[in-house]
């Protein structure tokens, strides 16, 4: 599996990172590198509960940044 976060800064200042390949994981953050490990943070713990609910077996996994 390969994951990428992506993020932008909102037009209040804050910094979004999401991860498009894992719906509704997205984190804000005050800085570019605090949103981006909050995604980072979410995601892992998205694919700890489905691997931890039999909903996925395990995988190779690599996060880039886009």
């Amino acid at each position: 599996m390969h994951f990428t976060i992506e993020h932008e800064r909102e037009e209040d200042g804050r910094w979004l990172a999401e991860v498009p390949e894992l719906p509704g994981v997205l984190a804000y953050g005050a800085t570019e590198n605090e949103a981006m490990a909050k995604a980072q943070a979410l995601a892992l713990r998205v694919l700890a509960e489905r691997l931890e609910n039999d909903e996925a077996g395990p995988q190779p996994i690599s996060i880039a940044v886009a």
